[in-house]
């Protein structure tokens, strides 16, 4: 009688009140309201997109920050045997109205999500006095598909199915709440508070009878029993001892209270842990400094990371109930931050599902994208979030910067370098601190360091280059341009109130502004228009954008502090999202500045829909360890799956171990060796792009006395600028087809279930695989070619079979990479920037072995002439039984665009012969923009 009832109440649009068991239609989609009283609104969108909205009252949930698209489908509804139902041209989402379970369909049929709706909660929360809810939803319990995107992490996660990632900003972790599955969907989890996916409970200190014994060098000065290994915060450095105390304070003066030589200190912490539940048990060390993790006496663990910057590094025991396992833990301290945290297992149907649960939020509101491949994934992720606009060309040629450039003088002679060896660069980089000491937030230049920085700008541009410069949302508070912010009620106080000193000179107060309003970002962005861009800038890096006051706060201690105080929301409620904001009003107000001229961003941070602010992120400030160019890669093509296309890295780590920054000749050659891996794999990255601290990093400095590096470095250099034309032709994909060029193997190879582990290989666009080596001294590495597709090593030019695991040689100035057959390679010539004219010249490389098609697209390079059509493309297409390629009839044009060029083809059979992008053309042909078939026997 319920249901009956409920059908006829669907059809008025005049119900107000909800009733148990209602179901109603509404624009768009309609709203079941459950026995308990919940409302489920299921609203459509015309790609196939559902929203699903869950709350006592859906019309409180609030507006995204992330999404920008609005419900505009036209679904089918039906109401059948206690489910209401949604059917679009994506697929089918149904309710059952007793108790609100969600299932979706694809458009065949097959089912995508199934929740468990038992699991779900809104759980009320008070933050600062106000009311929000604590939300959970689970989906597809004990499900074998693949998991991917989340954002950028450091723990070389690569398949989320029985991981668990917690989803807040920092340094190097980049929150993106989508999901990209293998069985046909996306999922974007619509909140701003951290979120955990996986395990859905905070892991906790692992409380145990732990021996905690401290040494100075070889001298045990304290010994002591302590529950758990805790030194996560400045607040806890209070617990240490004291008699260690000692010795580190006077660390400052070389020589310890006893006027002997300094000791080294160190802390081994040794306990039993006997497991009450048998299976994988996860743990997350948070450390800096050198640590090394046993069990039973077998290493598990060893890092090392700058103490500035401690974070997470996760290991697993598969444990069994009741048999106990020795732990230790021997730690370096140096002043550094360390905390043990464990999980227990869960039952494995949980362990492989699909769980969100966030902190804080209006209601539960997320996104299902049906999506048959996962570039309609990210394409839908895209039409809910925005289109990633087209990047300048220049941003894909090669950035060096340095941390940092102290003068004008100093920065002007590295692109001299580069100009006068040869080297190709497109960009440099002004790092932080070129104003005052005592002015950080003026966006003004220290008068003695930088005499005239419009000259300096203007000087980079004579020799064809760019420049970018750090711009932060921090400031100290006695500037002008604080003060302006702080009259609006624009500039976070509580930092200020804690009484936080940064670390520049004797360390002064210092806060960030609060980009939550149009007239906050408005200010901020005036007060960069009026100081920086008149002189001439290219790019703007906004550097600590998630933000970061203080990189050694609690978790607690930060979400207090960004409590918005314009909004008044909460700052636990927001933790995530600043980096959306902060973009967006420097990326509108630079389109309404030069409104002919595409900008560039490079953030820290990002959130759902950064992509649309024309912004770049990069992995924040890696430590300099082969572990650590290691975890680059899951991160990469992770943050590539979760829809953001453009991506970079601090070539060679940001922060380098003294035994390298003192250029030890004993450890050179592996830090020589590390940066050479390093730059090899940066080359076929989106962004190529060289940073850290000293020792410098600049080509012609770090190989200056080591010809084979040399060689390897400048090779690659040129090939990134050799392969232009191609990487250009991607990059262009990602705007005009939701593209993305970093591409996870299981991308394009879903079907062969040996890609969807991989996390040390990947596509560059869809032609290249790349497979960086990652250890010291390997000179050969063990790859998987995918089943599917032959491929061509790029270096040797013979042809290998897909679907099988080879080994392949890796000299130390070489980076194994494999072309598939069927590609389409355009290049070109060895330029020293994009700046310079090629006189049209093009190469067309053609790997045998299947039917291909690549359509090369070309601009004008820097101005938004790409929105009104101004662009060409030439299809090419390759028919391997006939061997005939077709350079078809260009389509389009641009200012500035070659009528007439020369076009050399080289076709690669696999068959040996080197590396084949050296390879010179077999046949020339002139080309004027008509269609041309050549056979090439």
């Amino acid at each position: 009688m319920r249901l009956a009832l409920a059908a006829t109440a669907s059809l008025s649009a005049l119900t107000t009140t909800a009733l148990a068991g209602e179901v109603r239609q509404v624009e768009h989609g309609m709203i079941v309201t459950t026995d308990a009283g919940e409302e489920v609104r299921i609203l459509a969108f015309e790609d196939g997109s559902f929203r699903v909205t869950i709350a006592r009252d859906v019309a409180d949930a609030a507006d995204s920050l992330m999404v920008i698209a609005e419900a505009d489908g036209a679904p089918r509804f039906a109401l059948n045997e206690g489910w209401a139902s949604l059917t679009s041209s994506g697929g089918t989402a149904m309710v059952q109205v007793s108790d609100g379970r969600l299932v979706v369909y694809g458009r065949e049929g097959e089912m995508l999500l199934d929740e468990n709706a038992a699991a779900r909660s809104i759980t009320p929360v008070e933050l600062e006095g106000q009311e929000w809810f604590a939300t959970r939803v689970q989906f597809n319990r004990g499900t074998d598909e693949g998991l991917y995107g989340l954002g950028q992490h450091q723990n070389r996660q690569m398949n989320y199915n029985g991981e668990d990632v917690e989803l807040a900003q920092h340094n190097m972790a980049i929150a993106v709440p989508y999901l990209v599955s293998t069985r046909g969907y996306g999922l974007l989890w619509d909140n701003n508070s951290i979120t955990r996916v996986g395990d859905p409970e905070l892991y906790a200190k692992l409380a145990l009878d732990w021996r905690a014994d401290y040494y100075l060098g070889d001298r045990q000065v304290v010994s002591r029993a302590e529950e758990t290994v805790d030194y996560q915060y400045i607040r806890d450095q209070k617990r240490w001892p004291a008699a260690a105390t000692a010795a580190v304070e006077s660390a400052t003066t070389g020589q310890n209270t006893a006027g002997n030589s300094l000791e080294e200190q160190r802390v081994v912490w040794t306990g039993s842990f006997t497991p009450e539940t048998s299976g994988t048990h996860k743990f997350r060390l948070y450390s800096s400094s050198y640590v090394t993790v046993t069990a039973d006496g077998e290493e598990v663990l060893r890092r090392w990371r700058q103490n500035w910057n401690p974070w997470y590094h996760n290991f697993e025991l598969e444990l069994t109930a009741g048999e106990p396992i020795e732990l230790q833990i021997e730690w370096e301290p140096n002043q550094g931050y360390i905390a043990l945290e464990h999980a227990d297992p869960i039952f494995d149907a949980d362990r492989h599902s699909v769980s969100f649960a966030s902190e804080a939020g209006k209601a539960i509101d997320y996104y299902v994208v049906p999506a048959p491949s996962m570039d309609d994934a990210i394409a839908g992720y895209r039409r809910l979030t925005g289109r990633a606009p087209m990047m300048p060309e220049w941003a894909f040629g090669f950035w060096q910067s340095r941390q940092r450039y102290n003068t004008q003088v100093e920065l002007l002679d590295v692109v001299s370098a580069y100009r006068d060896t040869g080297i190709p660069i497109d960009n440099i980089v002004q790092d932080w601190f070129y104003w005052p000491e005592d002015s950080w937030g003026c966006h003004c230049f220290d008068p003695v360091r930088f005499p005239d920085p419009s000259a300096m700008v203007r000087e980079v541009h004579e020799q064809d280059a760019r420049i970018m410069i750090s711009v932060w949302p921090k400031f100290y508070p006695a500037t002008d341009h604080a003060r302006e912010l702080a009259a609006g009620g624009y500039l976070y106080e509580r930092p200020l109130e804690a009484g936080q000193l940064d670390w520049v000179g004797p360390g002064y107060p210092n806060t960030f502004y609060d980009p939550y309003t149009p007239e906050a970002r408005g200010i901020y962005w005036r007060q960069m228009r009026d100081t920086l861009l008149p002189l001439g800038f290219d790019a703007w890096w906004m550097d600590a954008t998630e933000p970061d006051w203080h990189s050694n706060l609690s978790i607690e201690e930060r979400k207090y502090q960004m409590t918005s105080p314009a909004t008044g929301v909460p700052g636990a409620a927001i933790f995530n999202s600043y980096p959306l904001p902060h973009a967006e009003g420097v990326a509108e107000g630079l389109r309404e500045a030069q409104p002919d001229r595409r900008p560039f961003i490079l953030t820290r941070s990002g959130f759902g829909g950064v992509q649309r602010a024309s912004a770049a992120l990069w992995s924040g400030d890696v430590a300099a360890r082969w572990d650590d160019l290691r975890d680059q890669i899951s991160a990469g093509l992770n943050l590539s799956l979760a829809g953001v296309p453009h991506w970079t890295h601090d070539i060679g780590g940001f922060s380098l171990e003294d035994r390298y920054s003192r250029e030890d000749p004993d450890h050179l050659p592996e830090w020589r060796e590390l940066y050479t891996r390093w730059f090899q794999f940066g080359a076929f990255t989106p962004l190529f792009r060289s940073h850290g601290e000293f020792p410098h990093r600049e080509t012609p400095i770090i190989a200056a006395d080591d010809p084979a590096m040399l060689e390897s470095l400048t090779y690659y250099h040129r090939l990134r600028y050799v392969l232009m034309p191609y990487i250009y032709t991607v990059a262009a994909g990602t705007h005009f087809d939701d593209g993305t060029i970093m591409r996870p193997l299981v991308m394009d190879f879903e079907a062969d279930r040996a890609t969807w582990d991989i996390d040390d290989q990947y596509l560059f666009g869809p032609a290249l695989l790349v497979a960086p080596v990652t250890e010291f001294e390997v000179r050969e590495r063990q790859l998987y070619l995918p089943a599917g597709a032959e491929w061509i090593d790029a270096n040797h030019g013979r042809r290998l079979a897909g679907g099988q695991t080879v080994t392949v040689a890796a000299p130390r100035e070489r980076m194994p990479l494999f072309v598939r057959a069927g590609a389409i390679v355009p290049t070109g010539p060895v330029i020293q920037s994009t700046a310079q004219d090629t006189g049209g010249v093009l190469n067309v490389h053609v790997f045998a072995g299947a039917d291909g098609s690549f359509t090369l697209y070309e601009d004008e390079g820097t101005d938004m002439g790409y929105r009104d059509g101004e662009f060409s493309r030439v299809p090419l297409t390759w028919d391997e039984s006939a061997r005939t390629l077709v350079i078809g009839e260009r389509m389009g044009s641009f200012p500035g665009m070659h009528e007439a060029r020369e076009i050399g083809v080289v076709v690669h059979d696999g068959d040996g012969g080197g590396s084949v992008f050296s390879e010179e053309p077999t046949r020339t042909i002139a080309y004027d923009g008509e269609a041309v078939e050549l056979y090439l026997p």
